[in-house]
């Protein structure tokens, strides 16, 4: 990942030790400035945000922001969401383009309000309106509490702060549909008159975003706020409206990879310089072991299979000449392998850290925790994979046919198709109760399929290490195993001799594999190199009983103490 950029300031100052840690008030405002550091250090134009330059893609793969998820969440909703939607109207609305530069240059900070608490992912019912008042201007108003937007962090931090709302728009008694409006939150300190924002308690385990409950009541905007004209919207052109939705869930997906390397790194340098004494008492890295190996080094794969695979599918949908639903089955069917096998990776590798890997300052849990909200966030994976898997089973359109029909996962791809279309033609409709039944729960194992098949022909046609895509491979096979024993003719014995065989290859380009992630200048996890832990350790508090020891609390001595016991 080569950068011709120089921050501000040291963006990897994570609050990493006990007693440099920040409030997650205040985590939460710095946050916003790292955001802006990277932002403005990528200098994206216009051009770059309504493009989708490589510039674009390469902010969202930036170790630098991901190793921060609040940070990442800040970007992707100013530069992609609210700059990217706004983009989208400035061939009529030249006078967009003063209200883009200020938000490319964060001289204000920009959310996205869509989603509502009571409908979610139903963004079609929602129910925020903006009345057409007869003097033009414009009425907005949140009708019910189930109609407060959910999530985007709203509240004030220090700049003025601008949205694109999302809302019915009602002429009299006419519902003329839903789309966006410019609408002014706060001025860095003060909510705007009839703007409420609630902060939302932090998520656990992320880094603090200052999350919030937005309401509007009866806020009075100028007929400019409205994007796009009062005449009626139907459903399909609402839906491509919120394109950079789709955008934003293929950018997202290359965060959780960038994550996931992140993991790998600090895993596999644990495992190394991790060591136990046997019987020779000789100290033995914990690596050598093949119950450390198989997690890790399947991880690896997966690592170099994704990084390809996101090649591959940024390049498809930026392909404007394809069928639009294509490009974003693509992006659905990248997103929701990837961040199946980010999540599954994660908490493996973890747990292969014994009890560093439950703390914090060793970054897995954070990453962990920031993948499960990639997983939701632009479209969750379930839902993703229900609408696809479903347009895919009524033959609305077809997904870029597997190479080599014959390989073992796209054999497994098209068996789970072929079983779901059975079912289906034994259905009245694929609205029915029975479909709700035996249909949704294959879904998103249909679109993992197909994920996985494009991730192993994208590593194909690249040049992936062959033992890493043989490892990969062996590790999709462990999701279905039944499958691949009944269906794929694999015995259970085989796949153990494929995976000895494969492991045992990439022990032996084990650094090789690790350098070229890259990840390592960005990991803090003082459990990854011996230097850090000797820092990290240094920079404890220690109570000793000496001088600077308190002894109220330490001395075994102390009167209190032994009244409390």
């Amino acid at each position: 990942m080569q950068r011709t950029y120089k921050p501000t300031f040291d963006l990897l100052d994570t609050p990493v030790f006990a007693q440099k840690q920040l409030t997650p008030v205040k985590a939460a405002l710095r946050a916003y400035e790292r955001a802006k550091a990277i932002g403005l250090a990528y200098r994206l134009s216009i051009d770059d945000v309504a493009n989708l330059s490589d510039k674009f893609w390469s902010m969202h793969r930036d170790y630098m922001a991901v190793t921060d998820g609040s940070v990442i969440t800040l970007l992707t909703i100013q530069y992609n969401l609210v700059a990217g939607t706004l983009t989208q109207y400035l061939s009529e609305r030249k006078d967009l383009e003063s209200l883009l530069e200020d938000i490319l240059s964060w001289k204000v900070h920009a959310q996205f309000c869509l989603t509502e608490l009571g409908h979610g992912l139903d963004i079609a019912n929602l129910e925020t309106t903006a009345e057409l008042m007869q003097s033009g201007d414009i009425c907005l108003n949140t009708p019910s509490l189930s109609a407060a937007k959910f999530m985007p962090p709203t509240i004030p931090a220090g700049t003025p702060c601008v949205a694109v709302v999302w809302a019915r728009l009602k002429v009299g008694t006419e519902d003329r549909g839903i789309r966006p409006f410019i609408v002014p939150l706060n001025d860095g300190h003060n909510m705007c008159p009839g703007v409420v924002a609630k902060h939302l308690p932090y998520r656990g385990g992320s880094r603090p975003v200052n999350h919030a409950l937005t309401y509007f009541d009866h806020v009075m905007l100028p007929h400019t706020a409205m994007l796009g004209t009062s005449e009626f919207i139907p459903r399909p052109m609402f839906m491509a409206s919120i394109f950079r939705v789709a955008v934003g869930s293929i950018a997202l997906a290359t965060v959780s990879i960038s994550m996931f390397l992140l993991c790998v790194t600090i895993g596999a340098r644990y495992s190394l310089r991790r060591t136990v004494l046997g019987s020779s008492q000789t100290p033995t890295p914990i690596i050598t072991f093949r119950t450390q190996q198989i997690p890790i080094f399947s991880a690896l794969a997966q690592a170099h299979v994704l990084r390809a695979f996101e090649t591959w599918a940024v390049t498809q949908f930026m392909n404007t000449e394809a069928d639009p639903r294509v490009r974003h089955g693509i992006a659905a069917c990248f997103k929701v392998a990837a961040v199946q096998l980010c999540q599954a990776a994660n908490l493996s590798i973890s747990e292969r850290c014994g009890a560093q890997g439950l703390f914090d300052h060793n970054q897995m849990s954070g990453l962990h925790a920031d993948t499960r909200g990639i997983a939701i966030a632009e479209g969750d994976i379930l839902v993703l994979s229900i609408r696809l898997a479903t347009e895919l089973l009524l033959n609305r359109y077809e997904l870029p046919e597997p190479r080599d029909h014959q390989s073992i996962l796209a054999r497994h791809e098209a068996s789970l198709l072929s079983e779901a279309r059975d079912i289906l033609s034994r259905l009245s409709s694929h609205r029915s109760p029975h479909f709700n039944r035996l249909v949704l729960p294959l879904c998103q194992p249909i679109v993992e399929a197909i994920g996985h098949r494009m991730a192993y022909e994208a590593a194909v046609s690249v040049g992936v290490p062959q033992c890493l895509i043989d490892l990969f491979v062996i590790s999709i096979m462990k999701l279905d195993s039944s499958w691949y024993s009944e269906a794929g003719g694999l015995r259970r014995r085989e796949r153990y001799d494929m995976e000895d065989k494969a492991v045992g290859e990439v022990g032996t380009r084990l650094e090789e594999f690790i350098q070229d992630l890259q990840a390592e200048p960005y990991t803090t996890a003082p459990i990854s190199s011996e230097e850090k832990w000797q820092d990290f350790v240094a920079d404890l508090p220690a109570y000793d009983g000496g001088a600077g020891s308190d002894p109220a609390l330490i001395s075994p001595m102390n009167p209190v103490m032994l009244a409390r016991l």
